[in-house]
C-alpha cells in the first residue's frame, strides 16, 4: 500500500510555513516515523533543508512543469523510501501561474487535488484575531476538490490572543481539529536572502536549528494527530521517462555553493537511463572528470562568488578544453552567465568567465524576471531534436547583453502561451539559458 502523505500549506507567502515544515520533519523523525518529504513548484532552496531535517532527498512535485506520469512517478518514488510523506505547499495554497481563466495552475492546491493528500493549513496570525476564522472557512469552501483537515496557528501572540481564535474557530468551523499553536520564537525565524532562505550548505548550525526548531513544534503541535491525517495519493503508482535526456554517457555535474541549483529527479534519471555521474566543484578550482563527455552546470549563485569562480584558472581552461574535444556543454542560470565571457557583481565589478558563450551577465542593475516558461528547441542538441518542447522556470535577477546574436537554444512560452521570443545561445556542444528545466512535455501536452 503506498505511503500516506500530507500537505502543509498557508493562506499567504510568509506564514512560515518552511520553518514549520522543516521542525515537523524533524520531529517526526526524532519519533522513530521514516518519513520522505516533497515541495511544491519548482524551488531549489527548501528541498535541501528538508533533505537535512530527514536525511533523505526532497522531490519536487509541479503540476505545471512535470507531466502527469512524472508526477505520479515521484510520488511512487517517495513512497517506496518511507512510511510517510510530508510536502510543503508553495506560496498561498491557491496561488500558481496566472492562465488568465480565473484558475492559476502550478497551485499546491492542484497538487492537493491530484494526490488527494488532506492539507494542513497553516495560519499565520500577526495583526489578526478573530478574522482568522473567517479566512480559514473561506479557504476550505473555495474549492471542492481538496480538503483542509486540521489547523496550526503561528506567531501566536499571548494566551488571550489564542483564547480569542478559539472562540471564533469554534463558532465558525467547529469541525477543524486545531492541531497547533506556534508561539513568535527566534528558533523559528531562519536568515534569507534574495531567493529565499540561505542556503542549506551556507546556514550557520544548520542541525542546531533544525533540533530547536523540532523542540518547539514538538512542544506547541500535535505532532501525531497531525501525522495520523495523512492518505495515501490518489495517484496510480507507475514509471515515466527521464524527465530530461541525458547530455552524454558520461556526466561531470558542477555542486558547490555557487552550483546548488540541480534537481535530484533529473540526476537520477540520466543515472536510470544508464548514464555515469561524476561530481566537482568550481569553487575549489576542480575540473570535470578527464573521461566526461557531457558538462552539467546548474544555477545557484556564481554572482556571490564571482571573484572566486573568476580565479579559478583550472576550472576555466578546463571548461574550454571540455568543449574543444567535443564534450556537450549545459549551462542553466547561474551556469549559463559562468559560460559567458564576463560577470558584473552588484558593486560594479567585472569578473572574466569561461568565453564560451555571447554574453555578459550583470546584477548591478538588477531586475527580476520570474514565471513558468515553455521551451522549444532551435536546433538539434543534446536534449533533443530540433522542435522538442520541455517546461520549465525562470527565477533571477540578472540583466544581460549579448556581444553578438549567435544562435539562439530555445523559442520561449510563458504559462500561459505568451510568446517571449528567443531565449539562450548554442556555439557548437556548447548552450545556456536562464531556464530550469523541469521535465519534457509529452505531444498531447500542447
Amino acid at each position: 500500500m503506498p505511503a500516506p502523505g500530507l500537505i502543509i500549506a498557508a493562506p499567504a507567502s510568509g506564514s512560515g510555513k518552511t520553518v514549520f515544515t522543516l521542525g515537523l520533519l524533524r520531529a517526526l523523525r526524532r519519533l522513530g516515523h521514516a518519513v520522505a518529504s516533497a515541495k511544491v513548484g519548482p524551488d531549489y532552496i527548501d528541498p535541501a533543508f528538508h533533505a537535512a531535517a530527514t536525511g533523505r532527498p526532497c522531490l519536487n512535485l509541479d503540476s505545471w512543469g512535470m507531466r502527469p506520469s512524472t508526477l505520479a512517478a515521484r510520488v511512487g518514488e517517495l513512497s517506496a523510501e518511507a512510511g510517510l510523506i510530508v510536502c510543503e505547499g508553495v506560496m498561498g495554497l491557491f496561488d500558481g501561474a496566472d492562465m488568465g481563466q480565473g484558475r492559476p495552475a502550478g497551485s499546491t492546491a492542484d497538487v492537493a487535488a491530484a494526490t488527494g493528500w488532506p492539507i494542513v493549513l497553516l495560519v499565520d496570525l500577526r495583526g489578526q484575531a478573530a478574522s482568522a476564522a473567517a479566512l480559514i472557512d473561506g479557504f476550505r469552501r473555495h474549492r471542492h476538490d481538496i480538503r483542509i483537515a486540521g489547523l496550526v496557528f503561528n506567531r501566536v501572540g499571548s494566551p488571550a490572543h489564542q483564547a480569542m481564535v478559539e472562540r471564533a474557530c469554534a463558532a465558525s468551523c467547529p469541525d477543524l481539529p486545531l492541531l497547533g499553536w506556534l508561539p513568535r520564537q527566534a528558533a523559528l525565524a531562519w536568515p534569507e536572502r534574495h531567493l529565499g532562505l540561505v542556503q542549506a550548505g551556507e546556514t550557520d548550525e544548520l542541525e542546531a536549528r533544525l533540533e530547536a526548531a523540532a523542540r518547539v513544534i514538538a512542544e506547541h503541535a500535535q505532532i501525531e494527530r497531525i501525522a495520523a491525517l495523512a492518505r495515501p495519493s490518489a495517484l496510480a503508482a507507475g514509471g515515466a521517462a527521464a524527465p530530461l535526456p541525458p547530455l552524454g554517457q558520461r556526466i561531470a555535474i558542477a555542486r558547490d555553493e555557487a552550483f546548488a541549483f540541480a534537481y535530484p529527479a533529473v540526476i537520477d534519471g540520466w543515472h536510470r537511463a544508464g548514464a555515469e555521474i561524476s561530481f566537482f566543484s568550481p569553487l575549489a578550482d576542480e575540473v570535470p572528470a578527464g573521461d566526461a563527455d557531457a558538462v552539467y552546470l546548474p544555477g545557484g549563485y556564481p554572482e556571490l562568488h564571482a571573484g572566486r569562480l573568476a580565479g579559478a584558472a583550472t576550472f576555466l581552461a578546463s571548461l574550454c578544453q571540455a568543449a574543444a574535444r567535443g564534450c556537450w556543454i549545459l549551462g542553466e542560470c547561474g551556469g549559463y552567465m559562468t559560460l559567458g565571457e564576463a560577470l558584473e557583481d552588484a558593486e560594479g565589478c567585472r569578473h572574466a568567465m569561461a568565453g564560451l558563450l555571447p554574453l555578459t551577465s550583470s546584477f548591478k542593475t538588477r531586475r527580476l524576471h520570474l514565471g513558468y516558461r515553455r521551451v522549444q528547441l532551435a536546433s538539434s542538441v543534446a536534449l533533443g531534436d530540433a522542435g522538442a518542447v520541455y517546461r520549465g522556470h525562470e527565477f533571477h535577477y540578472a540583466t544581460f547583453t549579448a556581444t553578438e546574436t549567435g544562435h539562439p537554444l530555445f523559442t520561449v512560452s510563458d504559462a500561459a502561451g505568451r510568446t517571449l521570443g528567443q531565449a539562450g545561445h548554442r556555439a557548437g556542444k556548447v548552450m545556456g539559458s536562464f531556464v530550469h528545466l523541469l521535465d519534457r512535455e509529452d505531444a498531447k501536452s500542447v
